[in-house]
């Protein structure tokens, strides 16, 4: 356990930078980074699916699952987002842009 919090401290410091960026946002932008996790979930379903096939017959036969794993997936990703309006507020006065094309 001990191993494991020092690992994680070493790797804040290592990556504090990148990290300090995340925290200059306000707490309804980083509710959504860090709670917007579509392409992990992906992932980590498309691993799942493959693990229990170790073979395929071709390459077209694995793209074909996934494809479909995907449209699958695709229709559960329907929860609209939290503060939506507020996050777009919030962008506008970050960037200084409009954000038309995200309306």
């Amino acid at each position: 356990m001990v191993k494991e919090i020092f690992s994680a401290l070493k790797s804040w410091r290592v990556n504090w930078n990148n990290l300090a960026t995340f925290f200059k946002y306000p707490e309804e932008i980083r509710t959504i980074i860090y709670t917007t996790n579509a392409v992990e979930s992906m992932h980590r379903q498309f691993k799942k699916l493959t693990k229990t096939r170790s073979l395929f017959p071709n390459d077209d036969a694995l793209k074909k699952m996934l494809y479909l794993a995907y449209k699958d997936l695709s229709k559960k990703w329907t929860m609209p987002i939290r503060n939506w309006s507020i996050v777009l507020s919030i962008f506008s006065i970050v960037f200084e842009q409009s954000l038309e094309p995200f309306l």
